[in-house]
Order: structure tokens, then C-alpha cells, then sequence
């Protein structure tokens, strides 16, 4: 199956987290600037990569799921966007190197994942392990005043992860807010003081 997006063809797979509201949530309020070193977090399909691609300088997309990896790096093909490289890495396991914006659409159901593509959603014990881990490491892999763009539920406590980044010396905006059934959706934009 195909999905058409903003000019993108992007090859689906029912191993690989399908993009949603969430995702086009973040496409739609992405920060990236003409020239940045881009990081996207939990690639998924490619479709934040890819889209980043159109202005920065060179992206990187990583993800725990390998059939996720081999799927993003097809729609690079299948677009022709060649500044654009996907890894396996377990958050910031396999990188390098410092990038003037990392996006991340964080998992956030409670619980442990079973299959690959759990790793979409299943964000450890209360929801928001893996939430922490980044938050905890993401200033090391962000050049002086760099940004980190999370998108996130508002299962997870949108006010533990505000405190959690002022902590680290982020300035923060919430730059977009959807409300679904039972959450809302939101992208805290986040920038290293």
C-alpha cells in the first residue's frame, strides 16, 4: 500500500508503524531550518525524515525495528532524496555527532513491547520510560541552541515532561495541540538555552 503525503509516496508495511494524526501533527509544525543537521527519532516509515529533507542540510533516521529501517531507506529510494541516511539505534545508541534539531514521536502506552513494531507505542512500564532516556540524553547530541521537537500524549503527563526538559535548560513552546477522543496530542518544541 501507498501513502501520498505532501508530495511524498510512501511505501506502507504492516510491521511498520503506520504514519497517523501524530505524524502529520509534527509535519505540519516541523522547525527545520534551510542548511541543519536533522535527527529523527523512531523514523517509522521515513515520512519526518524525508520531509525534513526538503531543507536540511543532510538526516539522520533511526529506529529499533529493522524492517522500519529497510522501509524508510525503500522510500528514500522511491522519492530520490539522497541527503538522507537510516539506521538501526536503540534511542541515541548508534549516533554521533551533534544536530541543530532531533524529532522524536515518542511512544506512550504502559507496558513492554512484544513485537517490533510495538516499539511505536509501547513506551516501557508507565508509558513514558523511553520518554526519559531521551530527555535525559538528548542535550549531548545538540550543537548550542539547538531544538528538539517531541510530539506526545497527554497519557503520558505533558507536565512531567515540561519540568523534565526545564531541568535539562530547555526553553520551551507548545507549538501544536490536537485533541482526540480519550488524549490530546501535542509538539513541545523545546530549545537548548
Amino acid at each position: 500500500m501507498i501513502l501520498e503525503y505532501e508530495g511524498l509516496k510512501l511505501k506502507l508495511h504492516p510491521d511498520v508503524y503506520e504514519p497517523a494524526e501524530d505524524s502529520f501533527l509534527l509535519a505540519r509544525n516541523l522547525k527545520v531550518r534551510e542548511g541543519d543537521l536533522a535527527l529523527d527519532i523512531g523514523t517509522g516509515t521515513g515520512i519526518i525524515a524525508l520531509l525534513m529533507a526538503r531543507k536540511a542540510r543532510f538526516v539522520l533516521g533511526i529506529d529499533v525495528n529493522p524492517k522500519a529501517v529497510e522501509l524508510a531507506r525503500e522510500n528514500a529510494r522511491i522519492n530520490d532524496i539522497k541527503n538522507v541516511e537510516f539506521r538501526i539505534s536503540n534511542l541515541f545508541e548508534n549516533v554521533e555527532g551533534k544536530f541543530d534539531i532531533i524529532t522524536f514521536n515518542a511512544p506512550y502506552l504502559p507496558g513492554e513491547p512484544e513485537k517490533p513494531i510495538d516499539h511505536a507505542l509501547v513506551g516501557g512500564k508507565r508509558g513514558r520510560e523511553v520518554l526519559d532516556r531521551f530527555i535525559d540524553d538528548a542535550r549531548n547530541y545538540l550543537k548550542p541552541k539547538g531544538m528538539v521537537q517531541i510530539v506526545q500524549s497527554s497519557i503520558t503527563g505533558i507536565e512531567e515532561t515540561l519540568e523534565k526538559l526545564r531541568n535539562k535548560g530547555f526553553n520551551i513552546e507548545i507549538t501544536a495541540r490536537e485533541r482526540y477522543f480519550f488524549e490530546e496530542i501535542l509538539v513541545i518544541s523545546a530549545q537548548a538555552r
